[in-house]
């Protein structure tokens, strides 16, 4: 049986997932080893309107969310934003020694603080993320605790300084995630350098093939899209190794392929820019002066 549903309010969750309602309309932590599917759900397919942070451990189930699919066999700490389609394909004995955290956040929990904002620009909640965060014992430990100041906050009498507390410890546990995410991407160098070779590889023959008249100049997405993974993880992934955006590196491979058009070729200025993807002369000129501090003229000048 699959199923789409649309979870508007934290108590239609609750509900689907047998558990009692929530003791806050606006935010609930959910125990998962206490949640039951139904016994007829294989595949689900649902939208939220409130964050989910998932923190989940033997989880006999398979979870899809934009390009990522997330198994939870060791501690895995997941982000998911309202109004974004998550699939869930439902394995036997699901509930079996399953272990973990639902932290469901309603928006308007945020109103009128600086997060409501903020927790947009954190890149582990785009939908196009590819990359689960992996969590050792001592940083479960961290965001659980985390997880349970909330809850004994939301549980105690709500007075003026609850929702100032509870969104201070929102935005730990967000500084928290942006570190583990960090230093997952340094302890996992050889992965990553091996992406960065490959994507090294793909410019060199993108810029080689000399068909960038009728391709273009590669884009962020086409060679994300080739790497197979997010434009956003492969932006980050390159800010950690290299110290520039994916847009910065294409643009450096481009500025290597036309100063070897201007000092081993007698192309003009325009036409060297056509031949490498460029609709306007004066647009390469400016990007070339920008990555060189030369004109191309110059460049070609210099060098002779």
């Amino acid at each position: 049986m699959s199923n789409t549903f649309h979870f508007h309010k934290l108590s239609e969750l609750h509900a689907y997932y047998g558990l009692p309602g929530p003791e806050h309309p606006m935010i609930s932590l959910i125990d998962y080893s206490k949640v039951k599917y139904p016994d007829d759900t294989a595949n689900l397919k649902w939208l939220q309107d409130f964050y989910m942070f998932a923190l989940k451990r033997n989880v006999q189930a398979k979870f899809n969310y934009g390009q990522q699919a997330y198994d939870f066999d060791s501690g895995v700490l997941s982000f998911f934003a309202p109004q974004q389609l998550l699939q869930m394909e439902i394995k036997p004995d699901v509930s079996v020694n399953q272990t973990g955290w639902l932290l469901l956040i309603h928006p308007d929990m945020l109103w009128n603080t600086p997060l409501a904002a903020k927790i947009k620009n954190y890149e582990f909640f785009q939908y196009k993320v590819n990359e689960a965060l992996f969590l050792s014992e001592k940083e479960e430990g961290v965001i659980t605790e985390i997880f349970q100041k909330i809850e004994k906050e939301y549980q105690s009498n709500m007075d003026q300084f609850s929702q100032s507390l509870i969104i201070n410890q929102l935005e730990y546990l967000l500084i928290y995630a942006d570190r583990f995410y960090n230093r997952q991407f340094l302890t996992r160098k050889i992965t990553n350098h091996h992406i960065l070779e490959k994507l090294e590889g793909l410019l060199h023959q993108h810029f080689t093939e000399d068909n960038l008249t009728e391709k273009g100049i590669p884009t962020v997405q086409l060679v994300a899209d080739q790497l197979n993974v997010s434009a956003n993880y492969l932006s980050t992934l390159l800010k950690v190794l290299t110290g520039q955006s994916t847009q910065q590196f294409i643009h450096d491979k481009l500025i290597v392929k036309a100063k070897e058009k201007l000092s081993a070729t007698n192309l003009s200025v325009s036409e060297i820019a056509y031949s490498l993807g460029f609709e306007h002369s004066q647009s390469f000129s400016k990007l070339f002066k920008a990555k060189t501090d030369l004109t191309p003229l110059e460049f070609r000048q210099a060098f002779n």
